[in-house]
């Protein structure tokens, strides 16, 4: 469920190749689920994470 929950939060916010640390957490917090959780489907979906705020992704 929210899978789908995370696929349409990101279509409408026009991602779909890459997201932004900031714009992940915000979809997370839209759509009322985990920070993992949009980073799991992101890996899953071949969405490239950028801007870290962590440094781990650049």
């Amino acid at each position: 469920m929210s899978d789908a929950k995370i696929k349409k939060a990101l279509q409408e916010a026009g991602i779909t190749e890459k997201i932004t640390c900031a714009q992940a957490f915000d979809i997370a917090q839209k759509v009322k689920v985990s920070r993992m959780a949009v980073g799991e489907y992101c890996t899953k979906n071949r969405i490239k994470i950028r801007e870290c705020q962590l440094g781990c992704f650049k």
